[in-house]
């Protein structure tokens, strides 16, 4: 087993990082080479034991029938040489891509990695494996109900029940709705409950919500859109009934988002902008996702950029960030390298 070292922050990185550099405790690369030419979609948890894991996809190029879910585990000395752990063979002999995993540790729980499978995301299926023992090994797939997704790129949030809401969406062929819904478990993937698309979708096309707490019981969600701005919808009632969607303000060029809700009650987000020299969106459109950045908000209305993770200029960008607060109280982010790689940033909140 090849473990790779811990990169401790350099100064030369910290002095590229907008914000408070200093929160940055540390920067690595989960792997340096692969076996496949392309990775995305990271996603990380820490353990009951307090170990963090880390997956993702990765093949020839997303969505051809070679792409599998890796996985590395973080030990003392670094990062576990990734393991595959999920592929897309399906009965037959049939192969299909394997996309999205998510990572989660229940209370009282075995890790769940949730994973979709399909030839593109209009035609995709959920997937749901479970580990007892901290994702050194892990029980068959096990294809979620009809209808149901299962958290669609990021976290699921355990309510005080137990129950896990877990934010999904459909996609649709280009020139149709993209619609956002949350679907819930009370026994950890067993049975489902899948709510209706949020009011307000018809006005934005939506995915890939994240979920925000507040200590007033609200919940937020924030999602990714067609028209280049994060959206935003809120709860009173624990995720059953959801206002409109609406703009949060904030210029995301397509790209994923993740957010977490810090142990001191605000809320950090980590996405894609670029600004003018005058503060405004510089790209309308899709492309350019650099660089990436770290906002937080006390009540998720107003937004304050803090930190900038990369800058430089890239073909593929940094792009589909993973955000965990471990119990120690430091916040792990992993993401996209260039299609290439899987980052990972240790950050220190108390610096923010």
């Amino acid at each position: 087993m090849r473990i790779l070292p811990l990169l401790l922050l350099l100064p030369s990185l910290a002095a590229a990082s907008g914000g408070n550099p200093v929160a940055l405790v540390a920067s690595e690369f989960i792997f340096e080479n692969a076996p496949y030419p392309s990775c995305h979609a990271s996603t990380l948890v820490e353990t009951s034991s307090g170990e963090l894991l880390a997956a993702w996809f990765g093949g020839s190029a997303e969505s051809r029938p070679d792409v599998c879910i890796y996985l590395s585990r973080r030990e003392p000395r670094g990062w576990t040489e990734p393991v595959r752990v999920a592929e897309g063979l399906e009965a037959g002999g049939v192969r299909f891509a394997c996309w999205n995993p998510v990572l989660f540790q229940p209370r009282g729980g075995p890790v769940m990695l949730f994973y979709k499978v399909g030839p593109n995301p209009e035609r995709w299926w959920g997937v749901l494996k479970t580990s007892g023992d901290g994702g050194r090994s892990w029980g068959p797939s096990r294809k979620l109900p009809s209808g149901v997704l299962g958290p669609i790129k990021n976290k699921p949030v355990e309510l005080e029940d137990g129950t896990l809401l877990c934010g999904s969406s459909v996609e649709t062929p280009s020139g149709g709705p993209s619609l956002v819904h949350l679907e819930r478990t009370a026994d950890l993937g067993a049975s489902w409950e899948v709510g209706g698309p949020l009011p307000g979708g018809h006005r934005f096309n939506s995915i890939q919500p994240s979920i925000l707490a507040y200590p007033d019981g609200r919940l937020q969600l924030l999602c990714r859109s067609r028209e280049k701005t994060i959206t935003t919808s809120w709860s009173r009632d624990r995720g059953r009934t959801w206002s409109p969607l609406v703009s949060s303000g904030l210029f995301c060029p397509n790209s994923g988002i993740d957010a977490v809700t810090l142990s001191d009650g605000r809320q950090l987000l980590v996405y894609n902008f670029r600004a003018h020299a005058g503060g405004g969106p510089a790209d309308p459109g899709w492309g350019a996702r650099w660089p990436l950045n770290v906002s937080l908000s006390r009540d998720g209305v107003r937004w304050d950029m803090v930190l900038t993770l990369e800058n430089e200029p890239s073909r593929e960008g940094y792009a589909y960030p993973a955000v965990i607060q471990a119990s120690d109280g430091l916040v792990h982010v992993t993401y996209t390298w260039n299609r290439k790689r899987i980052k990972h940033v240790v950050l220190d909140p108390a610096r923010l």
